[in-house]
């Protein structure tokens, strides 16, 4: 099967180094611009296709980028981790449709920073992959497999046990989906969450007059614990401090 693979990230790179040693043909790659990317020059090395062949994800709207990939031919296209929202018009490219790896167990945290709001908010953490349509993480769900959310954990512990169980799932998953194994399950229009960016942003500044429960502030400051970013702060006379938590068992 002809495959465009868009990704990014260490999660991006892992699920491509596994499926180059597929049967599978990788015909087209799509990236994040330079200052977005993660992996990407590792990602290139490993396809190893001609800079004709290499997409900027900031540019798949633009026509010229649609047809420069629908010439390619490729059967299916699978995204991981890529930060942007594919059109119709480019999701008709692929006859196989295109499956995208969510770090959240759907219909849980659909969108940005799925593991900040399964510490923030106590949803399910997990991952899942969905066939892409026209909505934000809300296609057919091929897989989906939970996470636990441990009490000592950060934002970044749990997003690294995230990726690992995302390599995991599409490993297990992507043959069976090729074979015709499985068949898709409808996500639920009664359930789930979504987040925005600006969700975070709003969290992220600690009002030092507010009233929290324990429970509320902690789960804040270790939900946006993930060096080297910054994360929550307060702000005092006009200069902000930022806040991690270092928790141990």
């Amino acid at each position: 099967m002809k495959v465009l693979y868009m990704g990014n990230n260490w999660l991006g790179l892992k699920v491509l180094e596994w499926l180059t040693g597929t049967d599978d043909e990788v015909v087209g790659l799509v990236l994040h611009p330079k200052d977005s990317a993660t992996c990407a020059e590792q990602m290139r090395e490993e396809v190893d296709l001609p800079t004709s062949q290499i997409f900027d994800g900031a540019k798949l709207r633009d026509k010229e980028t649609e047809e420069a990939i629908r010439v390619l031919e490729p059967d299916v296209g699978v995204s991981v981790l890529l930060g942007y929202i594919l059109q119709p018009s480019f999701l008709d490219i692929f006859p196989e449709g295109a499956v995208n790896l969510h770090p959240a167990y759907l219909p849980y945290n659909r969108g940005a920073y799925p593991n900040v709001w399964s510490i923030v908010n106590g949803t399910p953490a997990g991952v899942t992959l969905h066939e892409i349509d026209e909505g934000v993480d809300t296609g057919d769900i091929w897989a989906r497999r939970r996470v636990e959310v441990r009490p000592s954990d950060t934002g970044r512990s749990l997003y690294r046990r995230l990726e690992q169980a995302g390599l995991d799932l599409f490993r297990t998953v992507w043959p069976k989906r090729t074979n015709g194994e499985l068949t898709p399950v409808e996500q639920s229009e009664d359930e789930g969450t979504k987040n925005y960016t600006s969700d975070v942003e709003e969290i992220d500044e600690i009002d030092l007059d507010a009233t929290y429960t324990g429970r509320e502030l902690i789960n804040i400051l270790r939900a946006r614990t993930f060096p080297p970013y910054d994360g929550a702060y307060f702000e005092e006379d006009g200069q902000k401090v930022y806040l991690r938590l270092e928790l141990t068992e």
